[in-house]
């Protein structure tokens, strides 16, 4: 699946500017391929948490990021109709909400206690971004107020000393994603 018939067609990034590594991104899109053909595996999560290297003429980064998220959200829907084909839709909306609820119960604590701090000498999230953050999720969760898998995916934190674990922010906002998809 090497030809150049079926190599993704991005546009490279600015001249001066980097972008993804060409190579990379292609082997990674071979294996989608192979994927949705059945002959190969490729979840959403491992979608999601695909990165590549930066370089000079790359990719066009927002261009594969696009290209990516479409990928993620077909793939998420192909994993919540089989799960509820295995499991049958009781099942699959009971684990949702028990997900649902454990990530409210987590934003719902006070500001600033949300998640687990770094040591003063490092650097985590800022605990103000990610509290902003944090409360539109728990609204979602608690009120159904609209947010999107793209908004949640997209959401950048500046960094601070003594901020939030990164670790624990991005494993949060990668369930919130994967429930947010689950559910459409």
């Amino acid at each position: 699946m090497t030809s150049q018939s079926t190599r993704a067609p991005f546009a490279r990034a600015a001249r001066g500017a980097r972008g993804y590594d060409v190579e990379a991104v292609e082997a990674f899109l071979d294996r989608a391929r192979e994927a949705f053909q059945g002959a190969g595996s490729l979840s959403s999560d491992d979608v999601r948490t695909a990165s590549f290297p930066l370089v000079r003429a790359g990719f066009d980064v927002p261009s594969v990021d696009a290209a990516l998220a479409r990928l993620e959200d077909a793939l998420a829907a192909r994993e919540r109709d089989a799960r509820i084909r295995e499991s049958g839709a009781d099942a699959w909306v009971a684990s949702a909400k028990g997900e649902a609820q454990e990530i409210l119960a987590r934003l719902s604590r006070p500001e600033g206690e949300r998640f687990d701090r770094e040591p003063w000498h490092r650097s985590g999230y800022s605990v103000v971004e990610v509290d902003i953050v944090s409360e539109r999720v728990a609204r979602y969760f608690a009120a159904g107020e609209p947010i999107t898998a793209e908004q949640v995916r997209t959401a950048a934190f500046h960094p601070q000393r003594g901020g939030y674990r990164e670790e624990q922010v991005d494993a949060v906002l990668d369930a919130v994603v994967r429930i947010i998809l689950a559910v459409r």
